[in-house]
């Protein structure tokens, strides 16, 4: 075998396929309306009849003990759980459920310059590591046992120990930052959908309107944007007359004041605004509304 050939047969990874797809889907942004909705419209048609495909030899194989166990074997490999987890033929694995309870608390952390990366899962323990500015910070047990660990457990009852990894006093983090979840997963198992251009959105403002039948709220700081359910978490009042100072809104009817990164109400802490998964494709805004 020449070294050639040796390249093209090595496995490709699953973030080398998500890039493919993304910078397509850069070319379709610059394209009119009309050639991007075709575009986008034959990939659906291709993706459904794989989905079908695969669900048909999926409930095939699970006919077979033998085969079932080649199944669950071969789900290991990244690049299946990710195709089958797109077309919703396998369940998020526990890895993929602790990924999005700490997802669900990265924009609190963000706002004050941290992050918090999932270093190792091994049931019924799970291992954690706070970076940037909530590395080493003071605050950081507080933030652990009020945001980490209550977000974990709430999602995945069956981890029962949350383990903090400290970074070494040399500058090294102990153990490598685990990343298997799926680029291609549908997450909460809802449909993406076009909600604004990034312009559109004033930095540090908020954009009102109804998306789908949805009323939602975004707001943008920087290329950063969340979206949330135009609702007062109070009363289920609109929001978006309310007064926007320093990433924070005043409810217009009862003075409720939320952090837009967040959705955390500083008024009563116990509630918070209702929040959409929201992801920006070159200036192009999308929100994903929960089926």
């Amino acid at each position: 075998m020449t070294a050639v050939e040796a390249v093209e047969s090595k496995p490709r990874a699953i973030a080398d396929f998500v890039g493919d797809i993304e910078r397509l889907e850069m070319i379709f942004e610059g394209w009119d309306e009309t050639p991007r909705g075709a575009a986008m419209a034959y990939g659906r048609a291709i993706e459904a009849l794989n989905g079908e495909a695969l669900r048909r030899l999926v409930s095939a194989l699970k006919r077979d003990p033998a085969a079932l166990n080649a199944m669950k074997a071969a789900v290991t490999d990244d690049v299946v759980y990710g195709v089958l987890r797109r077309h919703n033929i396998v369940k998020p694995s526990l890895t993929e459920r602790v990924e999005a309870a700490l997802q669900s608390i990265r924009p609190m952390l963000a706002s004050h310059g941290g992050d918090v990366e999932l270093v190792g899962v091994k049931p019924p323990s799970i291992e954690v590591r706070f970076v940037g500015s909530c590395d080493g910070c003071p605050a950081s047990a507080l933030t652990f046992h009020a945001g980490v660990k209550k977000a974990v457990e709430e999602a995945c009852p069956e981890i029962t120990e949350i383990l903090q990894v400290k970074t070494s006093a040399n500058g090294h983090q102990d153990g490598a930052t685990l990343h298997l979840i799926s680029p291609f997963a549908n997450g909460a198992g809802g449909q993406w959908h076009y909600a604004a251009r990034l312009t559109e959105i004033p930095d540090g403002g908020i954009k009102a309107q109804i998306l789908e039948g949805e009323k939602i709220l975004l707001s943008r700081r920087g290329s950063i944007v969340t979206c949330f359910q135009n609702a007062c978490a109070h009363l289920g009042l609109a929001l978006d007359d309310g007064e926007v100072a320093d990433g924070i809104i005043t409810c217009p009817f009862h003075q409720f004041q939320y952090d837009l990164m967040t959705g955390e109400c500083l008024t009563a802490p116990a509630i918070q605004l209702q929040p959409h998964a929201v992801r920006v494709i070159g200036s192009r805004v999308e929100v994903r509304l929960a089926k």
